[in-house]
């Protein structure tokens, strides 16, 4: 692992990059409704496109990755979000109005397709990249932290750029996005693939029909706690977004840094979580379960008070619920895959967690016109269902049983007759 530790910190600035270029936007929704004139609904929907647009291509460039490789896939990712962020930042300078709208709404679109490409392939090449499974689950918990603390810095970060322009954010993302592919071109050294992956679609949409069949149960389980791991984090993001800025007057850096503070914790639990967990496979599943608990617990403890400092104190118990349960998911389902498939699997579990940041600030919008309790109990009964699914839908084998081969090495029964008679 010491001999990567340059290829890992270069894979780990792409989460970190597009963890910004997604999430610095979020404190400063209100401050783009008042400059483009639109409504909430409308300033939603630069989140809701580039998610959407994520889920839909997830898929499409893990297949291509498990094909052509993963940093032929990475590359034109990161040039394309590049590409998207210069777009919206241009529009916003050049235009105003309805007509910057529409043209941002375009970048974020562009910027959604390189984000398809760039951190969900992350994960499985960080799997093809290391052969022992300590190794895994401690770059994987390294690369949740870069994601995590991605999202703590965004707050502070997105609110400073756009108090000296509101428009600053965006033009940073193709700055940001060239950091990384500079780091990824010169320190990331993919290994030889041993079996290249040449399957036709139609092979490829049968193979991975067969590892769902085979293996669904668990890894359906998975994705379901990733999306509601990140359904949970973004709609109470925007929840608390919208209170500090119309209830308690907080705005700018002051806001982005009370933001920052579950997410803080959230980060610190990941990368404690990616330390602990090893290579044991229910080691795994029981830290994982234990964090989708705390996340619950937190919920429930948080609907009883709106204080604010009731809510950021119980939201941040829920944050460590998240960082200690990500890592775990996300070392279960990479290392549960073989590497030709790996990047297919992966990439639909990134698609399930881009769908749960799609849904989360719509839902906790429509729910936050019914009272306190309502929009946390609601919470907490999501955050318990993805609890249960992780206690009793995630088995993994054990680690002494996961190469079954090694189990029949007996000689069939009539091979010992001969051998037998041959006595």
């Amino acid at each position: 692992m010491e001999d990567k530790k340059w290829d890992l910190a270069a894979l780990a600035s792409i989460p970190l990059i597009m963890t910004l270029g997604n999430s610095m936007l979020i404190p400063i929704l209100p401050q783009i409704s008042q400059q483009l004139h639109v409504s909430p609904f409308q300033v939603s929907m630069l989140i809701t496109v580039y998610a959407v647009v994520a889920i839909l291509l997830i898929p499409i460039a893990g297949y291509l990755s498990d094909r052509f490789g993963r940093k032929t896939v990475i590359i034109p990712s990161l040039i394309i979000a590049a590409a998207g962020g210069a777009l919206s930042g241009v529009g916003a300078w050049m235009t105003g109005g309805l007509a910057a709208y529409w043209i941002i709404l375009g970048g974020r679109f562009l910027q959604g397709i390189g984000a398809a490409g760039a951190f969900p392939i992350v994960l499985p090449l960080v799997g093809d990249m290391f052969k022992e499974e300590d190794d895994v689950s401690k770059s994987l918990g390294i690369i949740e932290t870069s994601n995590t603390f991605g999202k703590v810095l965004s707050p502070i970060l997105g609110a400073a750029l756009a108090s000296v322009l509101w428009y600053l954010p965006f033009l940073s993302i193709p700055v940001l996005c060239v950091i990384s592919l500079l780091l990824v071109l010169f320190f990331v050294k993919t290994p030889k693939k041993k079996n290249q992956n040449d399957n036709t679609i139609k092979q490829f949409l049968s193979d991975t029909k067969s590892i769902l069949r085979e293996k669904g149960r668990w890894l359906y389980a998975i994705f379901a706690v990733g999306g509601i791991s990140m359904f949970i984090l973004f709609g109470v993001l925007f929840y608390l977004s919208e209170t500090l800025e119309s209830k308690y007057g907080m705005h700018g850096v002051v806001k982005g840094l009370v933001l920052a503070i579950p997410l803080a914790v959230l980060c610190l639990a990941s990368f404690v979580a990616g330390k602990i967990i090893g290579k044991n496979k229910k080691r795994m599943k029981w830290t994982g379960f234990a964090g989708m608990a705390l996340l619950t617990i937190g919920l429930v403890i948080t609907g009883f008070s709106s204080q604010i400092y009731f809510v950021v104190t119980f939201f941040s118990l829920c944050g460590a619920g998240i960082g200690t349960a990500l890592p775990c998911m996300d070392a279960l389902i990479t290392e549960g895959i073989e590497q030709k498939q790996r990047g297919t699997i992966t990439s639909l579990y990134s698609s399930m967690r881009f769908i749960g940041v799609s849904l989360g600030p719509p839902a906790v919008s429509l729910l936050m016109k019914s009272n306190h309790w309502v929009l946390f109990g609601a919470m907490a009964v999501v955050g318990a269902i993805g609890g249960l699914l992780t206690l009793f839908a995630v088995k993994p084998e054990d680690n002494k049983t996961d190469k079954p081969t090694e189990r029949k090495s007996k000689p069939p029964a009539g091979i010992l007759m001969n051998r037998a008679k041959a006595r």
